[in-house]
């Protein structure tokens, strides 16, 4: 017998069959799930560097050891730059990933991305801010947020509380926003909806951008320059929330101007614990939602039925004993 042409012949074979099985790995949905180890491979994009963010990594990671799901993610971070989230979008419809998780940077211009994604049959599933609604119609497969409108109205809500406890008529108002986003555009038609609810007689002195953790603060400390007299603040996210308090701090503004912000952290806690400044923070907890968010795609990835709108619950934070919980029950310090 010639063991070599035998030997070849074999190989021959094998080498076919192995060619049909990756033609047929090629046409899965994404295409990059492991077919001998059905391992699933999915895009995670972060949109900037605040706490949230790092709950919501943990979170999918949470729940894809929940759902028994062997994932690898191959991740990024936006840093609020669409050309940024584009270019990783491409790449990872290059990798074809079995499907991509973001918060979107725009709700127009990361539109074209997520269609390109679509195009090449990989399931998109948004979190926290997603794009505008006739594109997520076509090209998104779920959504996963807590309501913006309401979560602005929540907060709003404490701020009128407070106002109202505290005799503080006609309160001057400061904002500080993330709305190159729309939900923060509507997290602050929310809290001004709740004021006039409430008829509460306040005035919007300046609406600033200040979301990043450190740059937020000298957005706050030049509004409270320019207006001493200011009774509030309004972060619309973390890092402006944040910003905010030590702005007032730094200004020697304490029990003066206080804060009412948006999603927690261990440094916002800890400010709700003293509560001379921080007066209520309205959450929607980023481990949560990164669960949901991957628990969404791994159920379209399984065939099973999806909604598109995925609801995650809005925690009220208002007192140092709600401060001191959030910190017990956060060791990690991880929202």
């Amino acid at each position: 017998m010639d063991l070599t042409a035998t030997r070849i012949r074999a190989a021959a074979a094998a080498v076919l069959v192995l060619g049909l099985a990756l033609t047929g790995c090629a046409g899965q949905a994404g295409g990059g799930g492991g077919a001998e180890d059905d391992t699933l491979k999915i895009g995670a994009i972060y949109l900037d560097t605040q706490g949230f963010y790092a709950g919501v990594k943990k979170g999918v990671e949470l729940g894809a050891e929940e759902a028994g799901k062997k994932v690898e993610f191959v991740e990024t971070n936006a840093a609020a730059d669409a050309s940024k989230e584009s270019a990783f979008i491409d790449t990872l419809i290059s990798s074809q990933v079995d499907a991509i998780l973001l918060s979107a940077v725009s709700a127009d211009a990361s539109a074209p991305a997520l269609r390109n994604a679509s195009n090449a049959d990989i399931p998109v599933v948004c979190y926290n801010t997603c794009i505008n609604e006739a594109d997520a119609e076509e090209y998104v497969k779920a959504y996963a947020f807590g309501d913006p409108v309401e979560f602005g109205y929540k907060t709003g809500e404490a701020a009128a509380d407070y106002f109202e406890a505290n005799a503080v008529a006609d309160p001057r108002i400061a904002v500080l926003n993330c709305e190159f986003v729309e939900v923060c555009v509507d997290r602050r038609e929310g809290f001004e909806k709740a004021l006039t609810d409430r008829g509460i007689a306040y005035e919007i002195v300046a609406n600033q951008e200040g979301t990043d953790p450190t740059e937020s603060i000298g957005v706050a400390e030049n509004i409270l320059t320019a207006n001493p007299d200011i009774d509030a603040f309004y972060g619309e996210s973390g890092g402006a929330a944040i910003g905010a308090v030590k702005a007032v701090e730094n200004k020697g503004l304490a029990g003066t101007t206080v804060v009412f912000g948006s999603d927690m952290t261990a440094d916002l806690a800890n400010a709700l614990v003293d509560n001379t400044i921080l007066k209520a923070s309205i959450d929607v907890s980023g481990i949560a939602v990164g669960k949901a968010a991957i628990a969404a795609a791994i159920a379209i990835l399984d065939g099973e039925s999806q909604e598109y709108s995925v609801p995650v619950p809005i925690d009220v934070y208002t007192t140092p004993e709600q401060g001191t919980e959030w910190l017990e029950t956060h060791p990690d310090g991880i929202p």
